[in-house]
């Protein structure tokens, strides 16, 4: 490589080299763009003699070795872009005592384990774009940054320990600001359409903003071809902050808005009409506020709308008929009072649907394209038959899903969403059978009706879900016997069909011999407890490797088994007082005298 005298692009990246590079690298005197990115070792020394050199990354290495200053680069009239980031305590940031000939355009230096800012960068004056995001950064937001470079576009100072953001008096043509996860407090200053009028990307979330969201972000109209002649601001994150009090007409002229977050705050009053102008909106979230009464008729406009969540607040009223959801993807309503129907017509794009701990009264229908779902809330209805038509699959969006399964309660995202399939109605107010349609469900992993009201028999359908690990049945009033064709699910090992009405015999084959006592608690009908399969059975434990006491142990075995029934048999006569009572006692007597005959048999 070295002899190459003539080339003016090396790229080592992504290779996890290790040592130094070679010093013969410093014939490469035409040399312009240099990425030793994503590898180890020692830093490489010979950069300072690449005088033509204009594009240098280090990025995603871990180096070992001397520091690093910015004074071995001191020399490169021509450098332009500069990346890098490593979390160690070798870079240099001080160079009082040489000044740079270079002027950056491009200077990207997160996780950098900086504590204070590069004092070079007092004399960089062409900065385009500014990354000094996830370092320890402190003090005011550096105002003086903006003032000296006129042309910076981009700036970054994300998860940093800023504490008071304050804005030049002059305009700036800044296009995206993000200073998200900071310590910020105070109000965002009422002249930021002034002074930031290009803005198109703003991210102030994860900090301590209060007061009004000012009313002059709608304002921001500025221009740039590159950015698709977007003519107003696009996307606004002010999630987790304190803004407090009503939401204003400030949003009103931002109708190209895709992407507004303004959730986990402290806002109240009413949702405005005017955010059905918002035509281009894709994303909108505004949980976990105080905003109440009815969702705006305008909102039926936002026909492009992939991700809503209104979730955790005091929305009332209709839901269905002022939200637009033919594009919507994942729907978070948790925690209302939104009163509607799901329907199939009205949710074609629906994979996840969260309407926990809500009032959210009706009807899911036919939920073909549905997920995963977490109704937990109080839900007024029967178990819908078209359940069936659900392709119980996974959500590749990046979202979060919570479910219980197992008596665990966990979160699952991305990829993970791929091997788990689930349906929970647990805790509302399902009233009737069971559909036998649900055992179609063959891709199902954990089930959950318990704590309804739910009665007739256990669908034989169930011995279908083939994938199922938790079934829980509890809590309801299911009559009738366990359907034994459910020995058939291998993969189940969570079963709980307690407090039910539920009748002789108990399945002991396969994963049943696993369940213990508390599957079948508060079954007055279920006289005879599961066996205990880890112990040996009878006519092993009566055998004995001594041919002479084959007889006695066949004498032993038959006291046993008498024993065995006349225990039974107390327990029957101890019920006849409880059953004397029902509607028909000799159906359940007979049940029980047929279940002693065959395990006495």
């Amino acid at each position: 490589i070295c002899e190459l005298k003539n080339l003016f692009e090396l790229n080592f990246g992504g290779n996890k080299f290790e040592g130094h590079l070679p010093q013969c690298l410093n014939n490469l005197t035409h040399l312009k763009v240099l990425d030793v990115s994503s590898n180890n070792g020692i830093l490489p020394s010979v950069i300072a003699n690449l005088t033509s050199l204009e594009y240098l990354a280090l990025y995603d290495n871990r180096f070992k070795g001397c520091f690093f200053s910015f004074c071995s680069l001191a020399n490169l009239s021509k450098f332009e872009v500069f990346q890098l980031s490593m979390e160690t305590d070798l870079l240099q940031v001080e160079i009082e005592n040489c000044l740079p000939t270079f002027q950056l355009k491009v200077l990207s230096l997160p996780n950098c384990n900086l504590g204070a800012i590069p004092n070079f960068l007092l004399l960089q004056f062409n900065l385009k774009y500014l990354d000094l995001s996830h370092n320890k950064l402190a003090g005011n937001f550096p105002t003086w940054l903006l003032e000296n470079n006129t042309k910076l576009e981009l700036l970054y100072l994300v998860n940093n320990s800023f504490s008071g953001f304050q804005l030049t008096s002059a305009q700036h043509g800044l296009l995206s600001l993000d200073i998200s996860s900071n310590s910020f407090t105070g109000e965002l200053p009422q002249n930021m359409d002034i002074v930031l009028p290009k803005l198109v990307y703003m991210n102030v979330s994860k900090n301590s903003f209060e007061g009004n969201i000012p009313s002059s972000i709608g304002k921001m109209q500025g221009l740039l071809a590159t950015y698709m002649n977007m003519t107003q601001l696009w996307a606004l994150y002010l999630h987790n902050d304190n803004f407090s009090r009503k939401i204003k007409d400030g949003l009103l002229r931002s109708t190209e808005l895709e992407d507004l977050d303004i959730s986990n705050n402290i806002l109240s009053g009413h949702i405005p009409s005017w955010m059905g102008n918002f035509s281009h909106l894709h994303t909108l979230s505004m949980s976990n506020n105080h905003l109440e009464g009815n969702i705006p008729v305008q909102c039926q406009n936002l026909a492009g709308l992939y991700i809503p969540d209104i979730s955790e607040n005091n929305l009332s009223g209709s839901m269905i008929s002022t939200l637009n959801l033919s594009s919507v993807a994942c729907l978070y309503l948790q925690n209302n009072a939104l009163v509607s129907w799901i329907s199939h017509t009205t949710c074609l794009m629906v994979q996840y649907l969260h309407v926990g701990n809500g009032d959210l009264y009706g009807l899911v229908e036919r939920g073909r394209d549905l997920d995963l779902e977490d109704i937990y809330n109080y839900y007024n209805s029967t178990v819908p038959l078209s359940l069936d038509r659900s392709d119980i699959r996974t959500l590749d969006t990046q979202v979060v899903v919570n479910f219980m399964t197992k008596n665990r309660y966990e979160s699952y995202k991305g990829v993970i969403l791929e091997y788990m399939a689930g349906l929970d109605l647990s805790s509302n107010e399902l009233t009737g059978d069971i559909s036998s349609e649900i055992g179609d469900l063959r891709n199902i992993h954990g089930l959950n009706l318990s704590h309804n009201f739910l009665s007739g028999s256990i669908p034989e359908s169930f011995s279908n879900l083939k994938m199922i690990e938790s079934l829980d049945l509890s809590h309801n009033k299911l009559n009738g016997q366990i359907p034994p064709q459910l020995t058939e699910l291998h993969s189940l090992s969570k079963f709980d069909v307690s407090y039910n009405n539920l009748s002789c015999p108990i399945p002991d084959k396969e994963q049943f011999s696993t369940f213990d006592e508390s599957s079948y608690r508060g079954n007055l009908n279920l006289c005879c407890p599961p066996i205990n399969k880890s112990s040996t059975n009878l006519p092993e434990l009566l055998e004995t490797s001594s041919k002479g006491a084959e007889d006695e142990s066949a004498v032993d075995m038959v006291a046993l088994y008498w024993s065995f029934v006349a225990s039974c048999v107390t327990v029957m006569l101890g019920l006849l007082a409880i059953l004397w009572n029902s509607s028909d006692p000799s159906n359940q007597i007979a049940e029980e005298l047929n279940y002693l005959s065959n395990k006495s048999a």
